[in-house]
């Protein structure tokens, strides 16, 4: 399979660890192997978590482990300046009028707090889904409403299409933050489609994110994501065998470098958290004992 362009999409909203460059290299071998060119895509709108310092280690990052890319920012101001997503707000905008206007959303004044009290699993189950609340009163998120949805269908890079059901946490996703400000979900379709990707790598983690994407991109006509091609691979795990987040505190690669470490230590870390059998020592040994599995 040949494709035109992929993507890396890191959030400037801490160091970047482990799990971030493993997806990182996951991307890097399929973009050879299948010619798409590669972009570097910062999602910044999160701008209570915004810091330039983190944007400026994305750029380290992928200089030190010498992952290139072919479009896309090369440094703090030139991102800030070109490639934010504030530049692209009018796009956003414009995209959750239409959502307004096909009143695919009902608005959401639920706290985490009541959710939780609500349902024990923390999913939102579609409380103000029939609660009628104006879409412009304050303090409230525009919620799709995903209570009709049926099979969800993807084309994924190593088994074609296939059909998904949306999972419960997944289900009623925000388009529209309390803020006012546009949420993820329509953000990264509409870059996507702006951008022109049209292959997609992310970690299982991810898997209800690209439904949830393909059901805005279904809604608003946007046929160059309908046709796009996922790949979700596995996730690296730490202790516990819990999953790499900033949040929780996952060892960056810039503590890494501090700490001395070469890119081959680097590799040498991933391989043994991967389970690899023969060390890791850089992208071609990585390449090689890579299995393109998953999603």
């Amino acid at each position: 399979m040949d494709f035109k362009l992929t993507r890396i999409a890191p959030t400037p909203s801490g160091y970047l660890h482990l799990g971030n460059l493993y997806s990182f290299l996951v991307t890097k071998a399929l973009a050879e192997e299948t010619g798409a060119k590669i972009l570097l895509r910062i999602d910044d709108l999160d701008r209570e978590r915004y810091r330039t310092e983190y944007v400026q280690d994305i750029f380290d990052t992928l200089d030190f482990m010498e992952v290139s890319y072919d479009q896309g920012p090369k440094t703090v101001q030139e991102f800030e300046q070109e490639w934010s997503q504030i530049h692209r707000m009018n796009s956003y905008l414009e995209a959750l009028e239409q959502i307004r206007e096909r009143k695919l959303v009902f608005a959401c004044d639920c706290t985490r707090k009541k959710i939780q009290q609500m349902d024990s699993s923390g999913y939102y189950l579609g409380h103000c889904q029939v609660r009628n609340i104006p879409l412009e009163r304050l303090e409230t998120c525009w919620r799709m409403d995903t209570f009709d949805t049926d099979f969800i269908k993807i084309r994924t890079y190593t088994s074609g299409e296939k059909s998904f059901v949306l999972p419960e946490d997944s289900a009623f996703f925000i388009v529209r933050k309390k803020d006012k400000l546009p949420a993820y979900q329509l953000t990264s379709v509409i870059d996507d489609v702006h951008y022109g990707v049209d292959l997609i790598v992310r970690g299982n983690d991810l898997l209800g994110s690209t439904l949830d994407q393909q059901i805005l991109a279904d809604e608003l006509d946007l046929p160059s994501f309908q046709k796009a091609t996922f790949h979700h691979h596995p996730l690296l795990k730490g202790s516990k065998n819990k999953k790499l987040s900033k949040s929780e505190g996952a060892t960056s690669i810039q503590f890494l470098r501090k700490e001395g470490k070469k890119p081959t230590d680097i590799y040498q870390i991933l391989g043994e958290m991967i389970g690899s059998t023969e060390p890791w020592i850089d992208f071609e040994s990585f390449k090689k004992h890579l299995t393109i599995k998953g999603n």
